[in-house]
């Protein structure tokens, strides 16, 4: 096997890594800009540089050469190397900032060079806080600078594209905004302009960067050039909270960081899963901000007469004894229990327990596959992200002619978390005359037009999981209270520094924020101790106990597990036939 020398300390290793892949994966810390593992090494930043050398061995009886003093005799290269684009070699030498002088020079200098025409900005610059260039500044940089006539200006505020602002002036020009669109969404949209001190990335004449995943760029930016249209000037990163999450927006179940303030999901970014998706994420994906923040239902409302235009708020208890008394007056053969793939595996379980115990039978379920919506890459023609999740858990799958027929020939119909109104399948002239319970996250047009709304708290208030299309199984974290959680007791969720040391009176907290809304799982719980019945849900994890011990394709599946592999793979004859 193989074997290089770094700072002293030997490694082995097979193949033919590159050398700062190779010393990164040592918790050893080499600064760089330019570089990203899922991308080509350009080598332009010039910051990754190390001192590289070479035992040198006798051709001809293939002993090493020793020096005066019985050492092995190194060969270095006449000058320092990027590592990141040079392949490791048997009986290499490295040495690194750590024991080198002339490498830590040389970060100093190229820092100093980088920063001849960047802004002093970082108080104005959104970056700020999570900047390599900030970092590797106050890490390697000069203490001043020696540069004392007027830096080069660039374009400012330039508009990209709908969801992409660039400010010229603090480009670094890494080239990975331009390598990302050439070697990972293969749009080509963005390229380097002019030249020397002058240039910048920019689009095409007449060319908007529209990428579907052009907000990855934002991402990969080591400095504050690309920023969020959207999130601009919002927030500091310190004052977020940082929290692990799923996009739900559709089933590749891409694994996502939710970042919020005062319980308002202000950005969401890509979490790494070399499973599912990598570094990346979809712009799609981040929209889902709208879905978390805005039009959420709060508080049951109930519609007292049928030809009322509007709901009105209501008591918990009365929407509970309401669908108690509406329940009970209805022949069990004209109920319809509907199911869905936008919710979690926990909710779908709790909501087949509750309706096989309490309506005896089971619910069905629609899919959303939008054909030829996908690409080869994260965007996939199904729209919700637990299809697999409700195959795994028994559901019917009803046809479009066979939900509409079910929806016809029904009385009552208690539904959850979808709008079949918005995606075509139903109308309201179609529900008109129908009692229709909606147990759901938002005011959709399926909600407008229910009978009793109860809101349920979404992904991003509760712990559960879903089952993506590549048939993993993943979870979710909490990142928003509602009105009934508290993030300071609840130990899984993140707590920022503004909640660590603020009161409910700050200027910055706004109770507003804190949706009246509750898990399925306890919902459920409550309404079936009106029946006589207990269904003991507290949290996501009883139910997904539950169900492990009763389906042989969640054996040994829990919320630890999952963290511990990144999401677990399942490989049952159930999700098998899923995928058929």
């Amino acid at each position: 096997m193989a074997e290089i020398v770094i700072d002293g300390i030997p490694y082995s290793f097979e193949g033919k890594p590159k050398l700062l892949d190779f010393i990164l994966s040592k918790n050893k810390d080499v600064p760089f800009f330019c570089y990203h593992p899922s991308m080509s090494a350009p080598a332009n930043c010039r910051m990754c540089m190390v001192k590289v050398g070479q035992y040198v061995k006798n051709r001809e009886t293939g002993d090493y050469e020793l020096d005066d003093q019985g050492e092995r005799r190194i060969r270095w290269f006449p000058k320092l190397q990027t590592s990141c684009n040079m392949d490791m070699m048997d009986d290499m030498i490295v040495h690194t900032h750590e024991t080198d002088d002339l490498v830590k020079r040389a970060h100093k200098d190229t820092l100093e060079m980088i920063l001849i025409n960047h802004p002093l900005d970082c108080p104005i610059c959104d970056q700020a806080g999570e900047c390599p260039l900030q970092i590797q500044t106050y890490k390697y940089g000069p203490e001043g600078s020696r540069f004392e006539v007027k830096k080069q200006h660039k374009p400012k505020h330039v508009q990209l594209g709908p969801r992409v602002t660039l400010d010229a002036e603090r480009c670094i020009n890494c080239t990975r905004c331009t390598r990302f669109t050439d070697e990972i969404s293969q749009s080509h949209q963005l390229t380097i302009t002019r030249r020397g001190d002058k240039n910048h990335p920019t689009t095409a004449p007449g060319t908007v960067f529209d990428d579907p995943y052009s907000m990855n760029t934002i991402d990969l930016c080591p400095v504050g050039a690309l920023t969020s249209t959207d999130f601009r000037f919002k927030a500091r990163v310190w004052e977020m909270n940082q929290t692990p999450g799923l996009d739900i927006t559709n089933g590749k179940g891409v694994n996502v960081d939710l970042w919020t303030r005062d319980n308002v999901v202000l950005r969401i970014t890509p979490r790494h899963n070399p499973h599912v998706n990598e570094y990346w994420m979809t712009d799609k994906g981040r929209d889902a901000i709208h879905l978390y923040n805005e039009q959420r239902l709060s508080t049951p409302a109930i519609r007292l007469h049928p030809n009322d235009s509007s709901l009105v708020m209501t008591s918990w208890d009365n929407a509970y004894q309401t669908t108690q008394e509406i329940v009970e007056s209805t022949d069990t053969k004209q109920i319809l229990v509907l199911g869905s793939p936008y919710a979690s595996v926990e909710e779908n379980g709790a909501w087949m327990q509750f309706s096989e115990s309490i309506l005896k039978q089971s619910p069905s379920y629609t899919t959303h596959i939008e054909k030829e919506s996908g690409d080869d890459f994260l965007l996939v023609d199904d729209q919700a992200p637990n299809t697999y999740g409700c195959e795994l858990l028994g559901l019917k799958k009803r046809t479009k002619a066979a939900f509409k027929k079910a929806v016809a020939e029904a009385k009552v119909i208690l539904s959850l978390h979808d709008d079949y109104i918005e995606r075509g399948w139903l109308s309201e002239e179609e529900i008109k005359g129908k009692t229709w319970i909606y147990f759901g996250t938002n005011h959709t047009q399926m909600a407008k037009a229910a009978t009793l709304t109860i809101p349920i708290t979404c992904a991003v208030e509760h712990t559960a999981s879903y089952v993506n299309v590549d048939q993993r199984i993943q979870r979710t974290y909490p990142a928003k209270e509602t009105k009934y959680t508290n993030r300071r007791l609840d130990l899984e969720m993140s707590e920022g520094r503004l909640d660590r040391f603020g009161t409910k009176f700050d200027h910055w907290v706004n109770e507003d924020h804190k949706v009246d809304c509750k898990p399925l799982w306890e919902i459920v719980g409550d309404l079936s101790l009106l029946w006589g019945h207990t269904l003991s849900y507290r949290h996501g994890r009883d139910v997904l106990d539950a169900l492990a011990s009763n389906i042989p394709a969640l054996e040994g599946v829990t919320y630890q597990a999952m963290d511990d592999q990144r999401g677990i793979l399942l490989t049952s004859s159930e999700t098998q036939e899923a995928s058929s």
